[in-house]
């Protein structure tokens, strides 16, 4: 499992009976997750008085009850954490985990490596932030500043350039803007990437080489291979579900396979990484893990990992399981 264990500002506290309790900064969300089939005691008093709560209706959908909430904050984020882990070894054991090797981040100052969010409840229970995919900002950022760090030994100014393909509020384009890369963030909802624009100033990142662009995310891929563009490295969260810009129909189980053959095109000669997130339930790691390995090991020499993606609950220390990545790096960074 890759945990997101690095969180100062968010944190599970508790989960029972289709239901988690979250703290954003100083605020307690209480919202449905299908993950959550157990029943607990819900000791804690955050159930009983929440900022914010959830209610998920019997014909879909849903709405939110308030409770002295702002209608927007902001959280913190630091890149690599401290460097050390704060799960129990018997934990992560059990769960398959271990400290990742965050060595280029840990060198660098934290206020250097942290991002900041805002957040505001809207549709369907969410915020405009995945915590869980700290895990995978981690990983990203992590090898693109060892791979700078390589080029700068070899004389070569190249940046690294990164394409992010759905990229909702653009946590993992702030990632890789922080550890230098130049990034493409494409996303087909234009709200959604005026709200990451918002976070990569919040975050410092306002004059980062970051290309924003409102687009459907396979006809833009399409035509940057027509026009020769290639990247270094191709992060995707697809939607199970979801429509572009002009009305473009995407279904994950019908689309994914011939879209990832698509965009490994746009790999360059020597690719650093390729991030493949899902909360798509029939996209399991193994799955995601045979997509990738099919689609980008065979021509080059690609290792993938697949593996749920899961956030620490704090009440009894067990994992909240928070959907699936697949990484597929292409070279060693020693």
């Amino acid at each position: 499992m890759f945990i997101a264990e690095n969180w100062k500002d968010y944190e599970v506290l508790d989960t029972g009976n289709g239901e988690k309790l979250e703290r954003w900064g100083s605020y307690l969300l209480r919202r449905p997750d299908p993950q959550v089939i157990w029943e607990i005691r819900k000791s804690s008093r955050g159930w009983r008085k929440p900022n914010g709560h959830y209610h998920r209706s019997q014909r879909g959908g849903g709405e939110w009850e308030f409770f002295e909430l702002p209608e927007q904050w902001t959280i913190s984020y630091t890149l690599g954490g401290d460097g050390s882990s704060r799960l129990p070894v018997e934990t992560a054991g059990s769960y398959g985990y271990s400290v990742p090797e965050n060595a280029a981040l840990s060198a660098l100052p934290a206020a250097e490596r942290t991002l900041r969010f805002h957040l505001k409840p809207f549709s369907f229970k969410h915020t405009g932030l995945f915590p869980e995919q700290a895990a995978n900002w981690d990983w990203c950022a992590n090898l693109i500043l060892t791979e700078r760090a390589r080029r700068v030994r070899e004389g070569n100014a190249e940046p690294v350039k990164v394409l992010n393909l759905f990229a909702y509020t653009g946590g993992a384009t702030l990632a890789a803007a922080k550890a230098g890369a130049a990034v493409t963030h494409v996303d087909a909802s234009k709200g959604m990437v005026q709200w990451a624009k918002e976070n990569a100033e919040s975050s410092g990142l306002s004059a980062a080489p970051i290309r924003w662009l409102v687009d459907d995310c396979v006809k833009f891929a399409e035509r940057e291979l027509r026009r020769g563009n290639r990247y270094d490295a191709i992060i995707m969260d697809p939607p199970s579900y979801g429509r572009g810009p002009k009305g473009e129909i995407w279904k994950l189980e019908d689309d994914i396979g011939g879209f990832l053959k698509l965009s490994a095109q746009l790999l360059s000669e020597k690719p650093l990484f390729f991030l493949l997130n899902s909360y798509t339930t029939g996209l399991q790691p193994a799955v995601m893990h045979y997509l990738l390995h099919s689609t980008l090991c065979i021509d080059r020499r690609g290792r993938v990992c697949a593996e749920e993606v899961g956030l620490p609950i704090a009440a009894n220390g067990l994992m909240l399981p928070c959907g699936c990545s697949a990484r597929c790096s292409f070279r060693s960074m020693d």
